[in-house]
């Protein structure tokens, strides 16, 4: 979830939102919108492509005016900005006006960096908004949307919702939302369940689950629904390769409890558990075999073949044969 620098001031004179995760870089655009035109309703605001702002454009639209009236002014994709709008936006970073905020949203990483330097530099409310690509993260993103509705929901609920909907942010908040209009009383893994037993059936981890564990036939119906029910071939493959990796980090690992193993290897403990269960008949050259699977088919869902579905079902049961490597 975005986190925020001890500078809280919603209507401070620059707000810097970093990181590549679109929700949360529209809810730190949303807070400070909001929070303006609650102070004034008239506020104007203007959302800039990096192409919309060129050399001169941030100081038309932050010159004084005859109606003093609140602005806001958000840049998106900063880093992208040409060297002499920099320059300009360097300049009002030294001196911002009265009345307007900038939100100036920023990929981090090199590219910008000196701009997101001088924001820095110039005391620029902060709002990290990183891309959530561990499960971890997308469970603690749940948990705190479910806490700020004032709801609860138990543990096993919300490890359902993130194996249901996957990694989209907008999803799983949309979800939430959904569950918390719909039900009373503290949410269960029985009640989302009921809600998104299609979409667990359906999802890019269940494929990969089912074949790491070497079962072909059921990984391949997995994938053709999940295929029919829109599910992006991309993220099939990601969920192959997080599951092929698991396998090799985990067989690689010395022993130990799931909680040593899992501060060792990034993963969270219950998935020290299920791959444990998943590793039976796996060797290392069965890895090497699924990992070349895994990217060969990635190849060909990103335009390297003709038919993303055929790359899949290829790669699902090269998995599923190394799966059962051991002892063949």
């Amino acid at each position: 979830m975005a986190r925020k620098t001890a500078n809280d001031d919603v209507l401070a004179s620059v707000t810097l939102a970093v990181g590549q995760e679109d929700l949360l870089l529209d809810r730190a655009v949303h807070e400070v919108v909001a929070a303006a035109r609650a102070s004034d309703a008239d506020t104007d605001v203007r959302d800039l492509a990096p192409e919309q702002l060129q050399p001169g454009t941030l100081a038309e639209l932050t010159s004084p005016s005859l109606f003093a009236e609140r602005k806001v002014v958000v840049v998106r994709n900063a880093q992208d900005l040409s060297a002499d709008t920099v320059k300009d936006v360097k300049a009002y970073l030294s001196a911002p006006a009265e009345e307007i905020t900038l939100v100036l949203l920023h990929a981090g990483g090199v590219k910008g960096k000196a701009l997101l330097d001088a924001a820095r530099k110039a005391g620029a409310r902060e709002i990290a908004c990183p891309k959530m690509t561990k499960p971890a993260d997308r469970l603690a993103f749940v948990r705190q949307e479910f806490r700020a509705t004032g709801r609860s929901a138990t543990p096993e609920a919300c490890q359902a919702l993130v194996d249901a909907i996957g990694s989209d942010l907008r999803e799983l908040a949309s979800a939430v939302t959904q569950l918390v209009a719909d039900v009373e009383g503290t949410i269960d893994e029985a009640v989302v369940g009921r809600y998104y037993t299609g979409r667990a059936e359906a999802s890019s981890f269940t494929v990969a689950d089912r074949a790491v564990e070497g079962r072909a036939a059921e990984a391949l119906e997995a994938l053709r629904w999940s295929l029919a029910t829109g599910v992006a071939p991309v993220m099939i493959t990601s969920a192959l390769a997080q599951g092929v990796r698991a396998i090799g980090k985990l067989s690689s690992a010395r022993g130990g409890r799931p909680a040593d193993l899992a501060r060792e290897l990034g993963m969270p403990p219950w998935k020290i558990d299920r791959v444990r269960q998943q590793m039976r008949g796996w060797t290392p050259d069965g890895v090497a075999v699924a990992l070349r699977a895994v990217a060969e088919a990635d190849a060909g869902v990103k335009g390297g073949g003709d038919d993303p579905g055929y790359a899949l079902e290829k790669a699902v049961v090269a998995i599923a044969r190394a799966a059962r490597s051991r002892g063949r």
